[in-house]
């Protein structure tokens, strides 16, 4: 019984959670571009945290990097959704006469790319405050 429970945990958090179900309806290709270097704007944001004694001049180029990572989710973000906004009208242009409902509903995941990039975007910057901060100039 307790070997049963496990596949349905994994399942559960896996396939069932809503953020793993926004990840697919943004689009796949964006969305894991932008986890990327929302991924990479953590990891320099930690090293640039761990080194900051020891190194102060690489603790400075892990923020540089920080800044740009960051800033290229969030690029990727807004191109993500132009591209899907851009999908969503030819669609639309195609059907003829789309109903409000089908129209809302590609507006919704054209925006789930932007609103991605804005949230790897604001984190890093949290980090990238932080760090600046404990930063002795």
């Amino acid at each position: 019984m307790c070997l049963l429970s496990i596949p349905l945990t994994l399942k559960s958090i896996f396939i069932l959670n809503p953020f793993v179900n926004r990840f697919h309806e943004g689009g796949p290709f964006f969305m894991t571009l932008i986890l990327i270097c929302f991924l990479l704007s953590i990891f320099f944001i930690v090293r640039g945290f761990l080194i900051l004694k020891k190194d102060h001049i690489l603790s400075e180029k892990m923020l540089r990097l920080t800044v740009d990572s960051s800033l290229l989710g969030l690029v990727l973000g807004f191109l993500g959704s132009v591209i899907g906004l851009i999908s969503a009208f030819d669609s639309f242009e195609a059907a003829g006469n789309p109903s409000p409902v089908l129209f809302a509903g590609g507006l919704k995941v054209s925006l789930l790319t932007a609103t991605f990039g804005l949230f790897a975007f604001v984190v890093a910057r949290i980090g990238i405050l932080v760090l600046r901060a404990l930063h002795k100039h």
